[in-house]
């Protein structure tokens, strides 16, 4: 299956201009799929727009109000009303659907303005025509406008928000960053699943669901097996409903109150595509913290480094203000956000494709339902904005529009990264047959490649050789950095007439060799030929790729099932 087409790309960027005692800001465009595309917009922003911020926190995060982003002066904030969280429930739908209504709008309204906004609709133009969803990528550079919910902006009334459309792959990024290692798509979801401290002792419970008291192991196991379960759920899809896409395998390890050696150890070890963190964290000047243990913690600069070098491509938070910056306290007595602090930022900063944070805090089973519909379009091969964005959909769903649950997921993507986490390979998919005659059954023997993350994926070596390697000709390709082009025959020398059992050998014409696991360990073949025996494992080109078994079927094997 060849790589899908590249969606086009409308990146805009959101500064504040340096002008003493005003709030004037320079938006334009940084990327765009046409070269008048290219525009730029100052503007002001109004207090109106500040109150409507305001009085939505006042109704929506009233546990976790910061300071207002823009500086307005709080004798212009007297006519909010005073909606406390008391009373809140007092507050009638179509209030809150108010809220949140008048508020995206009016974002919307503030950002395409002018050129930005001709800029778009002609960028929307373009994908239309070219039957794809146009990607919007937000750089906000001013750290105080960070907090604002842009996920909610919407055209106008009775139009889905920007994070909800199909036509639209929302996300936000930062311009200031590493560039990405080349690294292709995974023909697996492999993911590390930690299980951090849930709320340290002496804080109060996390907005998670979690309670200030410590759990126990067997609670933490039991929270963990949840979410494996959710992970690799497929029951949002009618299970009597075809599937669109077939589903990609998915592997999930589980570390449980690691120490940062542990995860860095499991990390190091194996290869994993996803890193999944549910536990307590906070805000902080280098990417917040992670409570992995009982007084052990983890920044954000210090998991960026391990997460780049072992080829993480998408780091997932279930944990409270994974997206938001830290602040700190002028002289002056005024709150001030930092720049390029919040976790998310800082993980793609340092150059990690992908990064998925909270906004604020999230329920436990907000989290769960979103997990489960994010996990279930990943499988299916969806880009990781688009699988976003089903997910926030079912949020939506399931708790209202006039509720913040859909709100709170916050996707950063790097800008040099399309959002291909897996690639689906549907010719490579081939399942063994089982007691039914084919046109190879006269020899006496078949033998297969057969994989150790899914035992129902083989490549069958149907007529005594396969050639494995990281170009489409190859019969089993393997797109790992460390797989060459052509890397390794695998053939049978005996022809099937001939009564000796046949011979199976393993050629290796690679550049970094291939592993054999012998005698205990794993031996590296390079530039010769073995013979192997059914059992064998291997792995190509490095000890963190993918295994593979190598299995022989006698006539005996496949004629009595």
């Amino acid at each position: 299956m060849p790589f899908p087409p590249e969606s086009p790309c409308l990146s805009i960027a959101i500064a504040r201009l340096n002008i003493p005692e005003t709030n004037h800001f320079a938006v334009w465009v940084m990327q765009a799929p046409f070269q008048r595309g290219y525009v730029h917009h100052d503007q002001v922003w109004p207090e109106t727009l500040s109150k409507d911020w305001q009085a939505w926190l006042e109704v929506f995060s009233p546990q976790s109000l910061p300071a207002i982003p823009i500086g307005v002066p709080q004798h212009a904030l007297a006519s909010i009303p005073n909606i406390h969280p008391a009373s809140q429930s007092g507050v009638k739908i179509n209030r809150t659907s108010r809220l949140m209504q008048n508020l995206g709008i009016n974002l919307w309204q503030w950002l395409f303005q002018g050129e930005i906004g001709n800029s778009l609709h002609q960028s929307q133009g373009i994908a239309i025509g070219q039957e794809l969803p146009l990607r919007v990528r937000l750089d906000i550079r001013e750290p105080e406008l960070i907090a604002l919910p842009w996920e909610i902006m919407q055209p106008g009334v009775a139009l889905p928000a920007f994070s909800l459309s199909r036509e639209i792959l929302f996300s936000r990024t930062t311009s200031d960053v590493n560039s990405l290692r080349s690294q292709p798509p995974s023909q697996f979801l492999n993911i590390l699943l930690v299980i951090g401290e849930s709320s340290p002792q002496g804080q109060s419970p996390t907005g998670n669901g979690h309670q200030s008291l410590v759990p126990s192991k067997l609670q933490l196991e039991e929270e963990a097996a949840q979410l494996i379960e959710v992970l690799k759920a497929h029951n949002i899809t009618n299970p009597n409903t075809p599937r669109a896409n077939p589903t990609i395998p998915c592997r999930v390890d589980t570390l449980i109150q690691p120490t940062p050696e542990e995860l860095i150890s499991y990390l190091d070890k194996k290869t994993y595509n996803v890193l999944f963190y549910a536990g307590h964290g906070t805000p902080g000047p280098d990417g917040g913290w992670l409570f992995l243990a009982p007084n052990t913690t983890l920044n954000g600069t210090e998991l960026a480094q391990v997460l780049v070098r072992n080829g993480v491509t998408l780091a997932v938070f279930n944990a409270c203000w994974g997206a938001q910056p830290a602040t700190e306290r002028l002289s002056s007595g005024e709150v001030q956000a930092i720049p390029r602090s919040s976790l998310s930022e800082v993980l793609i900063h340092h150059g990690v494709p992908a990064v998925l944070g909270m906004r604020d805090e999230i329920a436990d089973r907000e989290a769960l339902s979103f997990i489960q519909a994010f996990a279930q379009g990943l499988t299916e091969g969806m880009l990781i904005d688009q699988a976003v964005a089903v997910a926030r959909q079912q949020l939506l769903t399931l708790y209202r529009f006039n509720q913040p649950a859909w709100t709170l997921p916050v996707l950063y993507m790097h800008p040099e990264f399309n959002g291909q986490l897996v690639q689906v390979f549907d010719e490579l998919v081939t399942q063994l047959p089982t007691n039914s005659p084919t046109w190879i059954s006269g020899y006496t023997s078949r033998a297969f490649l057969r994989s150790q993350d899914d035992n129902n994926q083989v490549w069958p070596i149907w007529v005594g050789t396969i050639s494995v390697g990281r170009s489409q000709e190859n019969d089993l390709v393997i797109l790992e950095r460390w797989v060459s082009q052509k890397h390794a025959e695998i053939f049978c020398r005996c022809l099937p007439n001939e009564e000796v059992e046949p011979t199976y050998f393993l050629r290796d014409i690679s550049r970094f060799g291939t592993l054999i696991y012998q005698s205990g360990s794993w031996q590296r073949i390079h530039r010769d030929e073995v013979a192997i025996e059914s059992g064998t494992l291997l792995k190509f080109g490095s000890s963190q790729g993918q295994a593979f078994e190598f299995v022989i079927e006698t006539t005996e094997d496949f004629t009595n099932g």
